[in-house]
């Protein structure tokens, strides 16, 4: 019988709370938000909210996909909400945040995949803090161009689209997306003024290799900056680790990424794709 790896002592952290996480968790819950800080387990979630920031989570709390390595729940969504534009809003005003990030759970069930409601919450957001940066973390929208399109007009400073993995385990972590679309996805963004970023988890069972022929595939495709973190298994439904990658391995990717021309490599056990997302505006 299989027994879980041990959790090695660098990825051992400690739950940060004072009163300025507890003013943001206290203004998400209060306008009815989501935050994949929660809902992905994030490790970085103290250091984060500590500092006033966070990553909301739109479109729901349920995802049409069920990707093995992703704990949001998964089924079928309820209804999108007419004033969660206005709430995300509200929230970014209240925190005083000069810089936010935006994801989502996939909507496969809608006709436009949720993209007219993305758009409609990065204006707000924009429209009512005017001073604010943004990046938005967004699904791969079935590679339909038109619907990426919405997003790149609202105009975010940053777009950033996950590989999550190399291209060999992608079709088995993944639900329903590809290698290949997630790449036009990465290429479409580039080809716009606007920053172009993506990240894939280590520890899945992926080679060095594998992990330098991604980053040259990122490359090609005009993305300018790039996430590499350890994969953590959320609960015993998610795909096992399969490696605990040491730290000098995460800084050593680090290097190379930048020696083969990436902009911006944020590379760590902890480090999650919208870690210190601050620092890729200018890229």
């Amino acid at each position: 019988m299989l027994t879980e790896k041990r959790k090695p002592d660098w990825l051992k952290i400690k739950l940060q709370h004072n009163k300025l996480s507890v003013q943001v968790s206290d203004t998400v819950r209060k306008h009815q938000l989501h935050t994949i800080c929660t809902s992905g387990k994030c490790p970085n979630q103290g250091e984060c909210w500590n500092c006033g920031t966070a990553t909301f989570m739109i479109c729901g709390d349920v995802c049409t996909r069920s990707c093995k390595f992703c704990n949001v729940k998964s089924g079928k969504p309820l209804n999108l909400d007419p004033n969660e534009p206005e709430n995300i809003a509200e929230a970014v005003k209240l925190l005083k945040l000069k810089h936010v990030v935006i994801t989502s759970v996939d909507r496969d069930d809608l006709a436009d995949l949720g993209a007219s409601h993305w758009a409609a919450v990065i204006k707000a957001v924009k429209s009512k803090n005017p001073a604010v940066t943004m990046e938005t973390l967004i699904p791969d929208f079935q590679g339909r161009k038109n619907l990426i399109d919405l997003i790149m007009k609202a105009s975010p400073e940053v777009i950033s689209h996950n590989l999550e993995t190399v291209r060999r385990l992608s079709k088995y972590i993944r639900s329903k997306a590809s290698y290949e679309t997630s790449m036009e996805v990465v290429r479409q963004i580039a080809s716009s003024d606007i920053t172009a970023k993506s990240g894939i988890m280590l520890g899945l069972g992926e080679t060095h290799n594998e992990i330098l022929e991604t980053m040259d595939d990122l490359l090609d495709a005009g993305c300018s900056v790039m996430t590499i973190g350890q994969y953590l298994r959320p609960s015993k439904q998610n795909i096992e680790v399969a490696e605990y990658i040491q730290p000098k391995i995460f800084e050593q990717y680090r290097s190379i990424g930048l020696e083969k021309g990436f902009a911006h490599v944020e590379s760590a056990p902890l480090v999650r794709s919208s870690y210190h997302a601050e620092r890729h505006v200018k890229h």
